[in-house]
């Protein structure tokens, strides 16, 4: 491998871990979105929401003034009790509740599964890129680019199933969630899938023969023909 193409791929790997740091955050917290209902009085309790692919957690917040840019319960910092539930051990409620539950397990089994395919893209991508550094195995940076590009398209997907999942549960009028945002997990979840994509297409580009920078170039290196 040519000096300059090593250079060229540690510098792609800092991308690469960033954007791998990134996707490690976004899936394994819970902060992709924050759900809040309708807040109709003060120096109350009410109950905010937010979840990521796992689990869904509800916060018990005590309201004492109004926000002019924020009409439901919240913001989520504030301080207050919180109860967090794995999809999985959701159990029956309140008709709203049971919507709410089916919901989340259609949608968060749908986007957690594409989420792990993504993991699964992400570490093979990453021992091609590891093995690449040996010598005369450069031909694996093809496919590690094409690796780091499936998982940034599977995080995004991911990150579309979820965004749906909010749309439908804030839409629907069996819930009670009036506010929503999307938080940081989901901040961190768009900016691995720029950084992977971008990783894999330049590890693609990094592997591509090397072009002559001059036409005669290819004339001078071949080889002259002999006469028999």
């Amino acid at each position: 491998m040519f000096e300059e193409q090593v250079t060229r791929v540690k510098i792609t790997s800092l991308l690469i871990l960033v954007g791998m740091g990134s996707m490690l955050a976004a899936v394994s917290t819970d902060h992709w979105a924050v759900l809040s209902p309708r807040v109709e009085k003060l120096n109350t309790t009410c109950q905010a929401a937010y979840f990521g692919l796992w689990r869904l957690c509800k916060k018990t917040i005590f309201m004492v003034e109004e926000d002019p840019e924020w009409k439901g319960c919240g913001p989520i910092s504030l301080p207050g009790d919180k109860n967090c539930s794995y999809f999985k051990h959701f159990t029956s409620g309140e008709e709203a509740e049971l919507f709410e539950v089916k919901t989340q397990k259609e949608y968060n089994i749908s986007a957690a599964a594409i989420a792990i395919f993504s993991l699964v893209f992400m570490t093979l991508g990453t021992l091609c890129v590891i093995f690449s550094f040996g010598k005369g195995r450069d031909y694996l940076l093809r496919p590690a680019g094409m690796f780091f590009a499936f998982a940034g398209l599977c995080i995004i997907i991911s990150v579309e199933v979820m965004r749906q999942s909010v749309k439908r549960m804030i839409d629907s009028d069996e819930t009670i969630w009036f506010e929503y945002y999307y938080s940081w997990s989901f901040a961190c979840a768009c900016a691995s899938f720029t950084l992977l994509i971008l990783s894999g297409v330049a590890l693609l580009l990094i592997s591509m023969p090397h072009m002559p920078r001059n036409p005669w170039e290819t004339c001078m290196d071949a080889e002259p023909d002999t006469l028999d």
